[in-house]
């Protein structure tokens, strides 16, 4: 009997088309958005394809008995009941990194255009104004200190390509050896707040958990340096979005970059001045190469679990 797979996000044709070529599996797809589309429609499904808008509830969890594997293409799983799952004997899998590339690009377009002031110079322009006196007050990346929290995959990313601008990177990141920042030629904070105060740019690339929830809250936040900048690309939560908000108003911080938000789509009718902070809606880690590689990494996991021989790699 081929192994039934429910598909609920879009996750790109290459998956898509190595599970429907490969006759040991069943494939259902349907882009579920919410939990009661997925609930009535995943049915005997043993392995259930995710993304991060997939919210599984217990639920959700028990509407699919026959449920083996829950395999998802991202690092941060803090939309799935995973203590659930462990009870129900379900794995829960995701592919850490495999968007690290993206992510990385997108996070240093971002400190670029915070850094030139391209938001403000922008709606100046499309005003109608032409002013350019005070670009020479702005920096290059290479005077500045990029403070990453989290090094993993998508933080050493980020950092190897800060370093090719000549930025001075550090990281906080206390799950690491020495030997790991010195292999990605990075300082080593021992604490959070030692690197905070020595930080003029900071990004956050850790997932959601109760260690991470609102790691960077409003005291954090005041032990950079006066005029620093802060970028978020990892989730919403991990960062005190309010505390933020109160700062770019008070001009403590010169300047934002959030493609995560405490909830997605975010709600706010009032946001800091458009010129202070920049505006995403998670696409960071989206691209077409990392969509095609995830796609395939996810058929690796799932072969993987199951114990057979991947048709394609």
């Amino acid at each position: 009997m081929p192994t039934r797979i429910f598909v609920a996000a879009d996750v790109g044709a290459t998956l898509l088309s190595v599970l429907r070529n490969d006759p040991r599996f069943e494939l259902s797809y349907f882009p579920a958005r919410t939990a009661e589309e997925l609930m009535t429609r995943l049915g005997d499904a043993e392995v259930l394809v995710t993304r991060h808008h997939n919210r599984l509830t217990a639920a959700v969890l028990d509407a699919a008995p026959r449920l083996r594997l829950v395999a998802q293409g991202t690092s941060g799983l803090d939309n799935i009941d995973v203590e659930h799952a462990a009870r129900r004997n379900v794995t829960v899998a995701g592919l850490p990194g495999e968007n690290a590339n993206a992510v990385a690009e997108l996070v240093l377009g971002h400190i670029i255009a915070l850094t030139r002031d391209v938001p403000a110079y922008n709606e100046m322009v499309r005003s109608g104004r032409w002013e350019r006196d005070d670009c020479v007050t702005k920096r290059e990346l290479r005077s500045f200190r990029l403070g990453i929290v989290g090094l993993g995959r998508v933080g050493s990313s980020v950092a190897a390509l800060a370093r090719r601008f000549g930025m001075s990177v550090g990281a906080y990141d206390p799950y690491l050896r020495s030997e790991d920042f010195v292999n990605r030629g990075v300082q080593r904070f021992d604490t959070l707040e030692e690197m905070l105060q020595g930080t003029d740019i900071l990004t956050m690339h850790v997932p959601l958990t109760r260690e991470t929830r609102q790691m960077i809250g409003r005291k954090e936040l005041e032990m950079l340096p006066s005029r620093s900048f802060v970028i978020n690309a990892s989730r919403g939560p991990v960062l005190d979005q309010n505390a933020l908000f109160a700062l770019l108003h008070d001009d403590l911080i010169a300047g934002a970059a959030l493609d995560v938000f405490d909830q997605e789509p975010p709600k706010l009718t009032e946001w800091p001045a458009r010129e202070k902070l920049i505006l995403t809606p998670h696409i960071a880690g989206c691209s077409k190469e990392s969509k095609e590689s995830i796609g395939l990494g996810l058929y690796q996991l799932i072969c993987n679990f199951l114990s057979i021989k991947p048709h394609v790699t």
